[in-house]
C-alpha cells in the first residue's frame, strides 16, 4: 500500500476529526479511510488515533506523527511539480483563518483572481475573530489584526489599520456629543472582548505617544466585529474600530466620527505561519498574493493616515 497515501488520509482525519468528513473530502468511503488509518498504525506500530462515537482525536504520536506528515507531504507536492509549467506546479491544499468582515469585504471578493492563477491550489478558508491556535488546528496561515503573542510562529507585518471613534446620531441625539475625555463619564461604550466573560480595559487613547485608558461602563459587550459594528449602529454606545471598515456606515450617515484629537493606536496586520526550513510554493504564492491585495488599503507606518 502506499505509504505517501496512508499520510494524505491520517492528516485529513487529524484535521477533520472525523473518518466519515476526511473520506467525503477524499472521495474514499469511511471504511477505506478507517483501513488505511488501522494500516498506518500498524505499519509505525502505534496508536495514532483514539475513537470514540462522537469524535476522533490524535494521540501524542498521532500529533507527532501529524506535524511531521505536513512538511512531508508539502515537500512532495513541490516535487511533484518539478517538472509541470509554473501553474502547474503550485498544487495541494492551504488551511487559512481569516478575519470575518475582511475575509467578507475584501479578500473573498477578490479571491477568483487567484484561484485564476493556480487552479491546482485548494483552500479551506475559516472566518472568525477569534485566535486560533495555528499548530494544534493545522492551519498554514492566519492573517491576525492587533497586537501578537504567538512568539513561536513567524510573523510578516502587512501594515496598520487607522482607528477612530464612533457613534450612531440615535445616540448623539439621546445622549449629547462628545466633546472632551470628561464628557466621557456620561457615556456608553460598548465593550469588545476575544472571550466573553472579561471586559475591555475600557476607551483607548494616544497621549504623547504613549497609550492611556479611561474605563467607561458599557452595557454591552460583544465578541464579534459584526456584533460591534451593528451595536454601534443601534445606538447601544460608542465604538473604536479601523476606520475603513467603518467607512460606509460614515458615507450613509449611518454613524458619525468623534474626537478625533484621542484615537486608539493603529492596529497591526500580520500573516503568520509555522517556523519551517522550506516554505511551500503555494503557501508562498498565497501570502503574496494576500499582501499584495491588502497593500493599498493599509498604511505602512504606524502613524499613517
Amino acid at each position: 500500500m502506499n505509504k505517501l497515501e496512508l499520510l494524505r488520509t491520517f492528516v485529513r482525519v487529524s484535521e477533520l476529526s472525523s473518518f466519515t468528513l476526511a473520506g467525503e473530502s477524499l472521495g474514499l468511503p469511511r471504511s477505506t479511510v478507517s483501513e488505511q488509518v488501522r494500516a498506518l498504525e500498524s505499519l509505525l506500530g502505534t496508536r495514532l488515533l483514539n475513537r470514540t462515537t462522537r469524535r476522533v482525536q490524535a494521540t501524542q504520536d498521532g500529533l507527532h506523527l501529524y506535524e511531521r506528515s505536513k512538511d512531508l507531504l508539502s515537500r512532495m507536492d513541490e516535487i511533484e511539480g518539478l517538472f509541470h509549467s509554473e501553474k502547474a506546479a503550485l498544487i495541494g491544499r492551504l488551511r487559512i483563518d481569516l478575519p470575518t468582515l475582511m475575509a467578507r469585504r475584501i479578500i473573498l471578493p477578490n479571491l477568483p483572481q487567484f484561484i485564476d492563477c493556480h487552479p491546482g491550489i485548494e483552500l479551506e478558508i475559516s472566518c472568525t475573530d477569534c485566535q486560533v491556535d495555528l499548530l494544534r488546528e493545522g492551519f498554514d496561515c492566519v492573517l491576525r489584526i492587533g497586537t501578537l503573542s504567538d512568539l513561536d510562529l513567524i510573523a510578516r507585518p502587512l501594515g496598520f489599520l487607522a482607528q477612530i471613534n464612533c457613534a450612531s446620531p440615535r445616540y448623539l441625539q439621546r445622549h449629547g456629543v462628545p466633546e472632551s475625555l470628561a464628557d466621557l463619564h456620561h457615556h456608553q461604550l460598548i465593550h469588545y472582548v476575544k472571550n466573553l466573560g472579561s471586559r475591555s480595559p475600557g476607551f483607548e487613547y494616544l497621549q504623547a505617544g504613549a497609550l492611556q485608558v479611561q474605563p467607561m461602563a458599557g452595557a454591552v459587550t460583544v465578541n464579534s466585529t459584526e456584533a460591534y459594528e451593528s451595536a454601534c449602529v443601534a445606538g447601544l454606545g460608542l465604538i473604536q474600530a479601523p476606520a475603513a471598515g467603518l467607512q460606509g456606515y460614515l458615507d450613509r450617515g449611518e454613524l458619525v466620527a468623534l474626537l478625533a484629537d484621542f484615537v486608539p493606536p493603529p492596529m497591526p496586520v500580520s500573516l503568520l505561519y509555522a517556523r519551517q526550513q522550506h516554505v511551500p510554493p503555494r503557501l508562498r504564492a498565497f501570502m503574496d498574493w494576500l499582501a499584495a491585495l491588502l497593500e493599498p488599503r493599509l498604511d505602512q507606518a504606524a502613524g499613517g493616515n
